[in-house]
């Protein structure tokens, strides 16, 4: 396990800073800004997620400072988590079989790629693998341990996302389908369950009760927010609407019919082969096979069928669901003779390898790569490179007043949180101009702002992140002219596009 890890983090950790921080980034860091402010997490169900992540990077921020290593090593440490995670399943599975899933998700394209990214994804999934094993452990072996998994898993599924509903829902669906297909296609061998509860009454109901603490806790905003208690519920509400409602993230060419699409197979073709050589393998186990991998692949499945039902389809979302599909990987290749399933385990492996390098540290921005969504662009340092740097080795430079006249602007909240005068005025060009030394705008839009700014600013064109046009900074040349008197060392105009 230890090479496993070593490698999952030397792809997670080494030039962590590559890209220029998300639009959803720059929302988390600005909603943990806020609980600096207000003194703790004001949960809001329409925000869907869940607190947890803006806790973690609350805790990682105050450690090692505002800056993008403290807001990704948070997810970074989740998906490193989740190795040991899967090597639970090798109770069941056989230690050789979760050894290559293991090496399957530490050089997964998504999983490295969404493992860099400051959202609330890989910690789900975290959550989706201990509880899935804990009921497992639960309903076969009946221990303390199986016990404790589930509640924590169940709980770390509640605190960080909405759709804790499908995977909760998939789970117990698979177990009524299991139960019915047992007599159609008979277990091998036949399961037996242990015959002793190895917890106590009092450990379930101490469980529990730790469990809604750390609920109440964190959704009420360490007990200083109570109307967010009930956060998980009402996250359901309003998810539902978004859910089938798309908002903007529907994948209509991918769908074969009306509320049918392939959009995760598609995923899987392009980058993730064992996880889809795995989702192939585990149809094997409609045919008399074993308990948990029989379980595990109605799971799977139907997981699989419900996020391709949902209008609603991000393309992280795929980390929560491909998990399982590693496990197959694994049994495929024990199960196909050892030089046989070796040599394609390890081709496999090499191409997800492959993919995954030139994912994450060559095409990071390409918008063909349908991992890349919704990125921003290093150029938006032409931007904020030289309000930083400034600031670095002056920090007057702070009050610089900043006017900004977006419709979108994330992440620039965060980004420039630092700064105290900066303001968001929308797209329009407000009337009078506010007084600033920058001003932002779409590059379209840019002549009546530079005609009434006049001579005394100079313009510098970025791309902001995909779906958007092209935008300007109208700096002061006064400015301007001080940054680049700065040296190339120390606080210098490193960075610069």
């Amino acid at each position: 396990m230890f090479f496993i890890l070593l490698l999952a983090a030397v792809l997670r950790l080494v030039w962590l800073d590559l890209k220029a921080p998300h639009f959803d980034e720059g929302i988390n860091g600005w909603f943990t800004d806020q609980m600096r402010t207000q003194g703790t997490f004001k949960y809001n169900p329409e925000n869907y997620h869940g607190p947890w992540h803006f806790y973690v990077l609350f805790l990682s921020q105050n450690l090692l400072g505002r800056n993008i290593w403290a807001l990704r090593l948070p997810a970074v440490m989740a998906s490193l988590l989740m190795i040991p995670a899967l090597f639970l399943f090798a109770r069941w599975l056989g230690r050789p079989a979760v050894r290559w899933a293991a090496l399957a998700f530490a050089v997964s394209p998504a999983c490295v790629f969404y493992g860099r990214y400051s959202i609330h994804e890989t910690w789900f999934a975290l959550a989706c693998a201990l509880f899935t094993w804990g009921v497992f452990a639960l309903w076969l072996e009946r221990d303390r341990a199986g016990l404790w998994a589930t509640v924590a898993g169940l709980t770390g599924m509640l605190l960080n996302k909405e759709t804790y509903i499908i995977h909760t829902v998939s789970l117990l669906a698979a177990g009524v389908v299991a139960a019915g297909w047992n007599h159609l296609s008979p277990l091998r061998p036949a399961t037996r369950r242990a015959t002793t509860r190895g917890w106590s009454t009092r450990e379930a109901w101490m469980a529990a009760g730790i469990s809604l603490f750390l609920l109440v806790f964190f959704y009420s905003g360490n007990f200083l927010h109570w109307s967010g208690w009930l956060g998980p519920f009402q996250a359901m509400v309003e998810w539902t609407k978004t859910g089938t409602a798309g908002n903007g993230h529907e994948k209509g060419a991918y769908d074969l019919l009306p509320f049918v699409s392939y959009y995760w197979v598609a995923l899987l073709a392009r980058y993730e082969w064992p996880a889809l050589a795995g989702l192939i393998w585990s149809v094997r186990y409609a045919w008399p096979s074993a308990a948990v991998p029989r379980l595990l692949a109605i799971y799977a499945a139907g997981i699989l069928a419900a996020y391709s039902l949902v209008p609603y389809k991000t393309p992280w979302c795929i980390v929560s669901i491909m998990w399982p599909w590693f496990l197959f990987f694994g049994l495929a290749i024990t199960a196909t003779g050892k030089i046989r399933g070796r040599v394609a385990g390890v081709l496999m492996l090499t191409v997800s390898l492959g993919m995954t390098l030139k994912l994450n540290f060559w095409d990071f921005e390409d918008e063909r790569e349908p991992y890349v969504y919704v990125q921003t662009y290093r150029s938006i340092g032409r931007l904020t490179s030289p309000l930083l740097q400034l600031a670095a080795a002056d920090p007057r430079y702070y009050d610089t007043p900043v006017a900004i006249y977006l419709d979108s602007y994330y992440p620039l909240p965060w980004v420039l949180g630092d700064f105290t005068g900066v303001g968001y005025h929308g797209p329009k060009i407000p009337d009078p101009l506010p007084e600033a030394s920058v001003h932002v705008i779409e590059t379209a839009k840019a002549a009546d702002l530079r005609a009434k700014l006049g001579d005394k600013f100079e313009e510098r064109r970025f791309n902001f992140r995909s779906g958007m046009d092209q935008c300007s900074a109208f700096f002061a040349r006064e400015l301007l002219s001080r940054w680049r008197q700065l040296p190339e060392s120390g606080a210098g105009r490193r960075g610069e596009p």
